[in-house]
């Protein structure tokens, strides 16, 4: 391979990294209501959601929302917000994932290396949840430390509040909707900084009966 040629392919790279949708950022969102019109419920918290700047997909089981870290986070957060502010019991199911080789919109066959980008912050709403979440770094080189991303994350949702304990396969999150929101996604993005292949789960719980009583 001749020194051209390598430059080319760092180039070729980096444009993959600087590109969400070439990168393969994304996430699919599962919105569940136990209400009788959870359909519409789930149409109009669709509806006031600000998804520019992504491309969306919305099926019988899930949305696909497909852009920039940043702009995942705020529509999430308020599709979130938007659903828990119905009052019904609810959950929303959230997988993230970014840097896949061979996802349908991705083009990083031959990889392309880490994405990093600034933390992400989100926004408070004024509506209190509960979530389990976990986090898988996919780096398949030898000797990879998984586990030492993994706490890494798991330290910052300790420093910013919204850690409550650690459970069979995930961390028990708390607090604003906002808030639990930006935990995970700081934590998929800070580990995307040194491995390409990031996924996440995050669960939610909106409005429980089991929440009565909860200090908030």
């Amino acid at each position: 391979m001749t020194t051209t040629s390598i430059a080319r392919t760092a180039a070729e790279a980096a444009e993959l990294r600087d590109d969400p949708l070439r990168f393969g950022v994304g996430a699919r969102v599962t919105v569940s209501i136990m209400a009788d019109d959870y359909a519409a419920v789930i149409l109009g918290a669709l509806a006031a959601t600000d998804t520019s700047g992504l491309v969306v997909d919305t099926g019988d089981v899930s949305t696909y929302l497909g852009g920039a870290e940043g702009d995942l986070l705020r529509a999430i957060t308020q599709l979130t917000a938007s659903v828990a502010a119905g009052g019904h019991h609810a959950s929303v199911t959230v997988h993230l994932s970014r840097g896949c080789p061979g996802e349908a919109v991705c083009e990083l066959s031959g990889g392309a290396g880490a994405r990093g980008v600034e933390t992400l912050r989100g926004e408070r709403t004024g509506r209190w949840t509960a979530a389990e979440w976990a986090l898988y770094p996919l780096a398949d080189a030898p000797g990879a430390d998984h586990m030492s991303d993994i706490h890494a994350a798991i330290d910052f949702a300790r420093g910013n509040g919204t850690f409550r304990g650690s459970e069979h396969f995930v961390t028990r999150l708390e607090g604003d909707v906002g808030d639990v929101l930006a935990t995970a996604f700081a934590g998929w993005t800070l580990v995307g900084r040194s491995v390409q292949h990031v996924t996440s789960h995050l669960t939610l719980s909106l409005n429980s009966p089991s929440h009565a009583g909860v200090q908030r």
